[in-house]
């Protein structure tokens, strides 16, 4: 299996990085999945939205080989 994961804003910059690109991992059945997987060292901040190929999703979603899963911290306006 092969997933492009991608950070957005402050998420990039907290985690240092502003993709991964994770290969051969068969274990990946959820977004949440890859998130846990590509930083396993960090919880996933609270109100995180996340996307697989460009369409908004729950943390729950399944992902499947050649998807793009993208993490964006939560969005305030003004």
């Amino acid at each position: 299996m092969s997933i492009k994961v991608r950070y957005f804003a402050s998420l990039k910059e907290n985690i240092g990085r502003s993709e991964d690109n994770l290969e051969f991992v068969a274990d990946l059945a959820t977004v949440d999945d890859v998130w846990r997987y590509a930083n396993p060292d960090k919880a996933l901040p609270n109100n995180c939205l996340a996307a697989v190929n460009m369409d908004y999703v729950d943390l729950n979603s399944a992902v499947k080989d050649g998807d793009e899963v993208a993490f964006f911290p939560p969005v305030t306006g003004g």
